[in-house]
């Protein structure tokens, strides 16, 4: 049987993801170092509202509230033996909510990277990554998930591990990592190397792409790449919203709606197939993003100068493959409401 996203995907030229899970949970009251995943079973309410929140905006897709939710990251929180248990809970909080949305909704069982280096830099072996990702995997499955949604990785080997366990888990997934340095994640991969990677997997993901890293306008050149390295699978695009900055005491990401809904089109156009936000995306982002992508017409491929022009500079002169003298001329930003 077809999974949904694939039957969305078959139908619709775009998709709206989510947006941010820790910065709505954070303003639901979650406190700096506690484990979100454990809000699963001791506040569903709270869960449940942050599923909704998405759902209203116009989400085809949301994330489940699971990212850390494997034996190593639990173990921080003497929950390494809830792994099925929190990631059960995760998704089944979102089935109830996606099945009573009156529309077709993606519950993406979020997977996040283990928290610890793999071999051969590091300590974590290959058949070590797979059984945890392989346990929190079941976790999502046992609670209703449509997929699976890794996220934020930065490691080739881990990404590949978890692409195994999936295959045992018996389940579809989608992959995303994160370049936040010079265009590359923090491991060295690019995105022609992501397509190599994904194209190399036995197991290989519906949808790819790239999510996090620093602001929009990076990430958006990233997806570029993917178009330009001759991507044929679905593209990803999860950006934050604008650049984080520390004010009274807090993490403000400066990204309005309407300059998300400008990313949102830019990514649209530039050849992503689902189009979310990652850090401090709300629902008034998604919301305007939604609006935008319905109403705003198919536009040409952007250049990387009408990407400045819209969300602001590069955080780097370079996207991890090219001449370091490849960046445009620093433009004015526009005024966002």
């Amino acid at each position: 049987m077809t999974d949904r996203l694939t039957r969305l995907l078959e139908t619709r030229d775009w998709l709206l993801a989510d947006g941010a899970t820790g910065t709505t949970l954070f303003e639901m009251g979650l406190s700096s170092g506690d484990a979100p995943e454990l809000w699963n079973v001791d506040h569903p309410d709270r869960i449940r509202r942050l599923y909704q929140g998405a759902v209203d905006a116009g989400s085809d897709l949301f994330l489940t509230n699971s990212f850390g939710g494997n034996a190593s990251r639990l173990k921080l929180h003497a929950a390494q033996d809830r792994v099925r248990e929190l990631n059960r809970a995760a998704a089944g909080i979102g089935r109830e909510v996606a099945d009573a949305a009156g529309r077709p909704v993606v519950v993406a069982g979020s997977v996040g990277p283990t928290g610890d280096i793999m071999e051969p830099v590091g300590s974590l072996g290959h058949a070590e990554a797979v059984e945890m990702f392989h346990e929190q995997a079941e976790g999502l499955k046992e609670g209703g998930a449509d997929v699976l949604w890794l996220e934020t990785i930065a490691a080739p080997e881990e990404y590949r591990a978890a692409a195994e366990a999936f295959a045992r888990a018996g389940m579809p997934w989608c992959g995303t990592m994160s370049f936040d340095t010079a265009g590359r994640t923090m491991m060295g991969v690019t995105a022609p190397g992501m397509i190599e990677l994904v194209e190399s997997l036995p197991n290989p993901p519906i949808a790819f792409g790239a999510n996090c890293g620093t602001g929009a306008a990076d990430l958006l050149r990233t997806v570029l790449g993917f178009a330009e390295a001759g991507a044929t699978r679905p593209v990803i695009a999860k950006g934050n919203a604008g650049i984080p900055k520390f004010v009274d005491g807090h993490i403000h990401y400066d990204g309005t709606p309407a300059l998300m809904a400008d990313y949102a089109v830019l990514a649209r156009d530039a050849g992503a197939r689902i189009i979310g936000g990652c850090c401090g995306t709300e629902p008034a982002h998604l919301a305007r993003m939604r609006e935008t992508l319905e109403t705003r017409p198919q536009g040409p491929r952007p250049t990387l100068d009408r990407i400045v022009q819209a969300l602001g500079q590069f955080s780097s002169a370079s996207d991890g493959t090219g001449p370091q003298d490849a960046q445009p001329q620093r433009r004015r930003r526009r005024r966002r409401d």
